[in-house]
């Protein structure tokens, strides 16, 4: 069984398996992408999958000083789609169980 690596979410200091989490990546190229599967080369910053988490990162700027780059409001919607898509799996798996 493979060890499960830590992360922190950005917005709210939670350590939680890298997993769990949303990974926002500046590749070399400078294109900010929302790494899904993980592995993609660049600086990566994580994020916990929920509202209330990505609500305070659009706040405060944290994406963009963490990566380093400016970060286009697309981006934030992109985040927010994916995170309104976890959560209708989570509820689809819940009813199936």
């Amino acid at each position: 069984m493979k060890k499960a690596f830590q992360r922190k979410c950005m917005a709210c200091n939670t350590k939680k398996d890298k997993y769990d989490l949303i990974r926002i990546v500046r590749n070399p190229n400078g294109e900010i992408l929302i790494d899904k599967l993980g592995n993609l080369d660049g600086r990566g910053a994580y994020i916990c999958n929920n509202i209330d988490c990505l609500e305070k990162v659009i706040k405060t700027n944290r994406i963009g000083r963490v990566l380093k780059s400016n970060i286009d409001k697309k981006i934030y919607e992109d985040i927010r789609g994916v995170i309104i898509d976890n959560g209708e799996k989570n509820q689809n798996s819940k009813k199936s169980k």
